[in-house]
This record gives structure tokens, sequence and C-alpha cells, in this order.
């Protein structure tokens, strides 16, 4: 049971063309995690369930950001859904009426579903919190429907792009539940507060074009071209930056979101570029681009970060339930 305009594409070179040989990274059920190049496609497959979200694939996937962080030869991850009906339809909903009362379901033995912690945590706040720290920069590929879990599941990717059939809905409201994955602090922050409520007062479902004039996705595209335009847009990341810039960029920028006063991103500027300037990925970026070649970064992000990374306290999870 399911909830069920286009830019051109990036230019692709015959380089990106020569990296897309494919290597596994890991041995799941509900997702396939590919290596290709620079590049980790994360694919949620399901294709005969329109990739709905289960407990077993919050653990799959949190297990493949974990990959990925840890691989210095990833420079980006792209998420898409396999098939071209849907990204993921949301929670499976093969358990009826108690599909989200997990006491009910607690003592089914379903990966995710078993212990308190599982019973107590959103499972797609425990996804998108990953995503959230990720290393590496994450490209939401959307090719087909993103209802519940399926969209808020993407709000922590650093840029959505999607194919001209996706289909996109906050449907909370009309399954009697609430926003989940943590999106009340995610949406309001990438669509603004208005248009956040509208959609999840509303549970509606809207089509791509709609997402991209509301700021939810970059852009819009054929869905033969979609994964052209994902690979694209990680090659150009992953041939050009230094790794550990860009894991300083996506951290500064996600988690100055949250802060009071730009006296905080001033802080952990001024230690970022310190640090940063005495490194040989800076002496090679200025080098390279004053012999006008291509620079060759070789600090890693596994054992180059600035000692003061994380500079942050990460909170604890505190039930607040019954």
């Amino acid at each position: 049971m399911v909830d069920a305009g286009g830019e051109k594409p990036l230019p692709v070179t015959k380089d990106m063309e020569q990296e897309r040989e494919m290597t596994s990274l890991g041995d799941y059920e509900t997702i396939k995690l590919e290596q290709e190049g620079k590049i980790a496609v994360l694919t949620l497959h399901r294709p005969d369930k329109m990739n709905a979200f289960t407990g077993k694939m919050m653990y799959e996937m949190i297990d493949a950001f974990d990959k990925t962080d840890a691989n210095d030869d990833v420079r980006a991850v792209i998420v898409t859904g396999a098939g071209d009906r849907a990204f993921c339809a949301g929670a499976d909903l093969s358990e009826g009426a108690k599909t989200f009362d997990y006491e009910a379901r607690a003592d089914t033995g379903e990966i995710g579903r078993t212990s308190k912690v599982d019973i107590q945590r959103d499972g797609g706040g425990r996804l998108t919190l990953r995503i959230f720290d990720s290393l590496k920069p994450v490209i939401g590929a959307i090719n087909g429907a993103a209802v519940g879990v399926g969209v808020t599941m993407q709000l922590p990717m650093d840029i959505r792009i999607a194919s001209d059939n996706a289909r996109f809905g906050f449907v909370f409201n009309r399954r009697g539940i609430n926003p989940e994955a943590a999106s009340s602090w995610f949406l309001p922050r990438l669509v603004g507060i208005q248009q956040a409520l509208e959609w999840c007062y509303s549970g509606r479902v809207f089509p791509a074009e709609e997402a991209h004039k509301g700021g939810l996705i970059h852009s819009v595209h054929a869905q033969a071209d979609l994964m052209t335009v994902a690979r694209a847009m990680a090659n150009e990341i992953a041939e050009n930056t230094a790794a550990v810039s860009t894991t300083l960029t996506r951290h500064m920028m996600w988690r100055m979101l949250g802060a009071s006063h730009p006296m905080e991103a001033h802080i952990v500027d001024s230690a970022a570029i310190y640090s940063r300037g005495q490194t040989d990925d800076a002496r090679e970026g200025v080098m390279s681009f004053l012999e006008k070649r291509k620079p060759v970064y070789p600090v890693k992000v596994s054992d180059g970060m600035p000692n003061f990374f994380p500079w942050w306290e990460e909170p604890e999870f505190d039930w607040i339930g019954e």
C-alpha cells in the first residue's frame, strides 16, 4: 500500500564515463551500496514494494553511511531508489492498523522494532541524524514517489534533484500521526516555516515542479537524465576539491543553521582557515591554480581533520514520553 520542467543535465566527461565500473561495498537485503570511481551510490532496493521503509532498511542505511565515511576513496554519496516508480513510498504499511504502534509490534522479532530503544526512538530520525553527521557530501536523486519518511529522509541531504515524475508528500496528519525524522528541525530551515506548515498541515501530495518552486529540491530533470546529472554534480566535487575542506564546509554550513550569533561561525572559520592554511592541501590549491593544472590534494579525512573537529557537543537522546 503506497501514497503515491527540467534543467539540462551537466556535461559528462570521458573521465566520468570511464569511472562507471561498479564495485559492491556491502551485502544488504533492502539497499545496494556500490562505488563507481570516487562516488558511492546508495540505492533503496525494494522495488516490488516501491522501496518502502522498514526497520531493517534503517539499520542498513546507517551502516552504509558508516562505510562511506570510513572510505577515503569515496568523496560523495548519491542516494536514489530502485526502479522508475518510487524513490521511497514511505513506511511499509503491511502491518495494517498497527504499522505505527511499535509497542504492539515489539514481539514480532522484526529488526528495528524489538529493543526498547527501537520502540521509543523514531527510526526515520535515527537515519536523518546519521545522514546529518555524514563526513561526505550527500546528493539525493529522487526518481519517483517520495512520501512520508520517503521525503523526510531527504532533508539532511545536501543537494536534492528530482525526476519530472517525482511526487512528494508530508502525509503524516492524514495518517493520524505527526511529522518525524527530525523534519520539524530540517524542513522549516530549508523551505521556510510558512511553506513547511502548508505542506505538513494539508498532507497533500504535490509534483516535482512545486517542490522545486518551494525550495525543497534543487532542480527537475527527465528521469533518463537524473543519475547523469547526479553523477556530474558528485564528480564536480570529487575531482576538484580537497576532501577535508569539503567535510569542514558541510559541517560548518549545516551546524551554523542553529547558531545564536555569527560570532559562533567566526570562531570556527578562524580556527579552520588557520589550520588548513598550514597543510599540503592549501599549498597544492594555490600552486595548482598558479600553474594552471588539476590539483591533487593529499590530505585524507580519515587522519587529516583539524584537531578541533568536531567542535560541537553531540546531544543525547532523552525520552520524554509516558
